[in-house]
């Protein structure tokens, strides 16, 4: 009888006596009774007490990561989507590739393509290939280019190294470099394939490129600054300048993709901004960003000129834990 006692007597401390005078718990009659009853209770409800010791297994196991600093951070991490919560993760992602086989389908089958001699000569016009011959690009289609070519360098300051994933081994520069020729539809697979949390930072790494030139705040400044010269230069177009951009989206495939390629980066760049900012810890003083991030290029070039660098300090803080791992 005490071996079968014993072991469920500790599972319930509360029924132990707290008063040396008294009888030991394995000669207290109530204590036996209730004992008789959960051993009956095993044999006729077996799945009930094991779906109990599970559950007490689990209180435990909580204890114990409420105890350790590491394992709320692993749960953090997971909550960002690491895992996705048990396949959220993996849901988002598989809807995103669906979006984007879906939009591969559409630029390159459904876009409108009536103008394609036109659009070779005004790649290479606005590529700067061919010199002055007396024709002027349309104002607003030069401002929407040029922002093109600074969608990266923002993105790759949010994805780099905040952005990058450390499951699965999944580089992020071959895709940052792509996004200068190719933007979202370069950057998008590399949003499937993502899996949180970044790995650690060494300080040594931010002294080094690309980190210092991306962590610089006279590249933001530059960035942000540029940008918004040329929003600006787009306002002020004409009403006849933005009837000709629309004529130009309705027949040009270039001119339709490359929209289509800013609206994109401009919708993802919100919750790469989120993710920046909770890795860098700035969530209480920075979430005023986070609406403004909304706000196409300028929300996200402004973030990354006001947001914190990388000290030392932040490093120190997270690579200890891992390296004893």
């Amino acid at each position: 009888m005490f071996t079968h006692t014993t072991p469920i007597s500790c599972n319930f401390t509360s029924l132990h006596p707290q008063t040396p005078k008294l009888k030991p718990p394995y000669l207290n009659p109530l204590i036996l009774t209730r004992s008789s009853q959960i051993n009956n209770a095993r044999i006729k409800f077996p799945y009930l007490t094991k779906r109990v010791c599970l559950q007490i297994c689990q209180n435990s196991l909580d204890t114990q990561k409420s105890q350790n600093p590491n394992l709320e951070q692993e749960s953090f991490n997971d909550e960002m989507g690491g895992d996705g919560g048990g396949g959220g993760g993996r849901t988002i992602s598989f809807l995103i590739f669906l979006l984007y086989g879906g939009l591969m389908y559409y630029v390159f089958n459904l876009s409108p393509n009536q103008t394609p001699s036109t659009d070779m000569y005004l790649l290479k016009k606005l590529c700067y290939l061919i010199g002055d011959d007396g024709f002027q690009p349309n104002r607003v289609i030069v401002s929407l280019w040029n922002i093109m070519g600074l969608w990266p360098i923002v993105y790759s300051m949010l994805l780099i190294p905040s952005g990058r994933s450390s499951k699965g081994n999944v580089p992020v520069f071959p895709f940052a470099v792509l996004s200068f020729f190719l933007g979202a539809y370069a950057l998008i697979p590399y949003f499937v394939l993502w899996r949180p949390p970044p790995p650690v930072t060494e300080e040594s790494e931010l002294k080094k490129w690309p980190l210092n030139f991306l962590e610089s705040k006279l590249t933001a400044g530059v960035i942000f600054a540029v940008g918004l010269g040329l929003i600006v230069n787009a306002g002020l177009a004409t009403g006849d300048n933005w009837k000709e951009y629309f004529q130009y989206f309705g027949g040009s495939r270039l001119i339709h993709v490359t929209s289509i390629d800013f609206t994109l980066l401009s919708t993802f760049a919100p919750f790469w901004v989120y993710n920046d900012m909770t890795v860098r810890k700035w969530t209480d003083k920075g979430f005023w960003l986070l609406p403004l991030s909304v706000v196409p290029f300028l929300g996200p070039a402004l973030y990354v000129l006001l947001r914190p660098s990388l000290s030392a300090v932040d490093v120190a803080v997270s690579s200890p834990a891992l390296k004893q791992e």
